[in-house]
């Protein structure tokens, strides 16, 4: 499989300047007035840390750090955590993002399975370096 997952982080860390740029001036007073201030700013702090996760991943597989081959299951747990560390960013920090700029309280709900996705996605990345 083509690594992909440098481009990916680079592409949401731009994307997670970006959206904290917006969220700390123009959406300020809003975020203050419906009182997510936190929420966004826990959005954006989950969105750039998974962001350098998913940079750290690609190195890995790209250096191939790990001493591991296309076919060895190591490299299926590395390319697994990387696809759940962007999946469950978008789903965790989107959701977030999502509820802080409609204030549409349900969309909560939804958040925790991106949290699952990136838990799942760090003990897989722990478990790749004990297949070896």
């Amino acid at each position: 499989m083509k690594n992909n997952f440098i481009f990916w982080g680079a592409i949401l860390g731009a994307l997670a300047v970006g959206i904290g740029a917006f969220g700390a001036h123009a959406l300020k007073d809003w975020l203050i007035s419906i009182g997510q201030v936190e929420t966004f700013q826990t959005a954006s702090k989950y969105h750039f840390y998974h962001a350098f996760s998913i940079i750290l991943i690609g190195i890995l597989i790209k250096t191939n750090l790990t001493k591991i081959t296309n076919s060895d299951k190591t490299h299926k747990f590395l390319i697994w955590a990387g696809n759940l560390h962007i999946l469950g960013t978008l789903i965790f920090s989107g959701t977030l993002y999502l509820l802080c700029l409609t204030n549409i309280k349900w969309l909560g709900a939804i958040t925790p399975i991106g949290g699952i996705l990136l838990i799942v996605g760090w003990v897989l990345l722990a478990i790749s370096f004990l297949k070896k």
